[in-house]
């Protein structure tokens, strides 16, 4: 059984290891011109078979909507996604890839694996699928609020 202290520092270690994690990942992503917000967005991206909305691409972030429009914005800039109009309604706006994107998603997945690599170093093979069934078991918990 756990004390208050123990998840306290439970707690702080996994808050460290957040940091860490990012500060790897950007590392990694930096050759390739995006931040790591932006690298998810476009993996979320290239999983819809027609270019999403930015609402839909909001609720699969699970972030607000100004945050999507923020992240394209930059991607917009850098010729990795354009905005087009849906063909049904031209009053909303779809999100969609462009080669660039695409030849970006492809550098994407290299740096994340790099990013990986270095961040699962110190972890033997059985340490990191312990990892792999804790973490599960923390992202599948459903969420419980406290008074």
């Amino acid at each position: 059984m756990s004390t208050p202290d123990t998840d306290g520092l439970l707690a702080e270690q996994l808050l460290r290891l957040t940091r860490r994690l990012h500060r790897i990942q950007k590392r990694h992503l930096e050759p390739v011109g995006v931040t790591p917000a932006q690298s998810r967005l476009l993996r979320t991206l290239s999983s819809y078979d027609t270019p999403p909305r930015m609402a839909d691409l909001a609720q699969r972030l699970e972030v607000v909507p100004r945050a999507v429009t923020s992240l394209v914005d930059g991607l917009e800039g850098a010729g990795l996604v354009r905005r087009v109009p849906d063909p049904t309604n031209r009053r909303v706006i779809r999100i969609e890839l462009t080669e660039g994107g695409r030849e970006a998603l492809g550098r994407l997945r290299g740096a994340r694996r790099a990013a990986a690599e270095d961040i699962l170093a110190p972890l033997d093979a059985a340490q990191r699928e312990q990892l792999g069934g804790l973490l599960d078991a923390l992202i599948d918990a459903p969420d419980q609020p406290h008074c």
